[in-house]
């Protein structure tokens, strides 16, 4: 059963893996790079929060 009532952008979960790889990327490589702890942390909740998001995604397209 499909929920087709449901809009949907096809770019928004490419947007949203694309914040994810890029806010990973600042988180991991934050020690190496020389940025600050402030800096790493904020990366790590856009991380989270583009990870929530894609979950959102994914559950409201199964329905």
């Amino acid at each position: 059963m499909n929920n087709d009532n449901v809009s949907t952008r096809p770019s928004s979960p490419v947007l949203l893996w694309l914040v994810l790889v890029v806010s990973s990327a600042v988180n991991a490589a934050g020690p190496l790079v020389g940025f600050g702890m402030p800096v790493r942390i904020v990366a790590g909740v856009i991380a989270i929060g583009a990870i929530a998001m894609l979950v959102v995604h994914y559950v409201r397209r199964r329905r």
